[in-house]
């Protein structure tokens, strides 16, 4: 779609186009010409809707995804409908925003639970996916732990100072018992302690090299393997994820296809370089970014949007993005809002 193509619109084809959209967006289906004579107040004929209907069709604003099935926006009407919902964003209601602050602006919580609570709100207030993005803390460390969660795998858990926890899955060698794991994390607590991650992995691996450890094969293995997952490549350049309420994406699934498009989507964004990815989309100017399907390639053939917006410290730098991911029919002129308020919440918080 260009520029020349919209100004070449007239009004009332434009209109036609605004209640096209905002009808779509209400269930996600084609909307035919019968259905907006009789709902809305356009007061013309569906012959004549149908008439501006391939106007716009011919612009690339809409399209008809079967034959004589109606028409839904096209990913660049779609752009154009939002990018007017930017200019005019409503406010949210009060109760909305009490939820929130309630949630992501309770004193005395840990950074990790206000994240998680922020997502679990948004999911929630929104009735789709929602993600919170953070930068790894820098802290001190303050307690590890091997949790194991099957035949072969555990859970590498890092506790840091200021209460962020970060979880890692690892595969483990095949018959490690239980007292190995123990031993591993009992010997990396003993050198953590009010340490940074950087001086913590440099001083097991100098005790590792001159055999001050005193630890078999296999304990050394699994100490190598949990400090490595955290500390390999540059501090600071790694994402976190917290997700919430991925079912809600699932309930709108119509085709076997479309489940395990939306099951990749999720192992994606688990991907540590795909969230960075997400975070550093965020950070050119401040406020809500919307990618409708194909503009980000994450989301190209779920037929999902995303909304997100970062938030800052007090030091004005963005080391975070929370977000809702929904279908692209979902309540943008409210979960915009809504998005853009969380991420001013968590703001607050950290600027206290």
């Amino acid at each position: 779609m260009t520029d020349a193509s919209v100004k070449g619109l007239k009004p009332r084809s434009l209109e036609i186009f605004h209640e096209v959209v905002a009808t779509y967006l209400e269930d996600g289906l084609p909307v035919g010409s019968s259905r907006l004579a009789k709902t809305s107040k356009l007061d013309l004929s569906p012959a004549s809707i149908r008439s501006k209907m391939s106007d716009l069709e011919d612009a690339g604003l809409l399209y008809a995804p079967h034959t004589s099935a109606g028409r839904v926006p096209t990913e660049s009407g779609l752009r154009l409908f939002v990018d007017g919902l930017m200019e005019f964003s409503r406010d949210l209601q009060s109760d909305e925003r009490s939820t929130i602050d309630s949630e992501c602006a309770a004193r005395g919580i840990s950074l990790n639970q206000l994240l998680d609570n922020a997502s679990k709100t948004l999911s929630g207030l929104s009735n789709c996916a929602s993600l919170v993005l953070s930068l790894t803390s820098e802290a001190d460390l303050q307690h590890f732990e091997f949790v194991s969660i099957g035949a072969n795998r555990a859970l590498a858990v890092l506790v840091r100072t200021d209460g962020q926890v970060e979880n890692r899955l690892i595969d483990l060698p095949v018959g490690v018992p239980p007292s190995a794991l123990t031993k591993a994390a009992n010997y990396m607590n003993s050198k953590l302690a009010n340490r940074s991650l950087k001086k913590t992995a440099a001083l097991i691996r100098e005790d590792i090299a001159l055999h001050r450890a005193e630890l078999d094969e296999l304990t050394t293995g699994l100490v190598e393997q949990g400090i490595g997952i955290w500390s390999d490549g540059e501090v600071g350049v790694d994402a976190a994820l917290i997700m919430r309420g991925q079912a809600n994406l699932l309930d709108d699934i119509q085709a076997m296809d479309e489940l395990v498009e939306i099951r990749e989507l999720f192992d994606a964004l688990d991907a540590r370089e795909n969230a960075l990815r997400l975070l550093n989309a965020t950070r050119d100017g401040d406020g809500v970014k919307i990618f409708i399907g194909a503009e980000n390639k994450l989301f190209a053939s779920t037929g999902c949007s995303l909304v997100i917006a970062p938030y800052r410290n007090s030091d004005r730098l963005v080391i975070g993005a929370v977000g809702v991911i929904g279908p692209r029919h979902m309540n943008y002129a409210r979960i915009i809002p809504m998005v853009d308020y969380t991420s001013k919440a968590i703001a607050r918080v950290l600027g206290r």
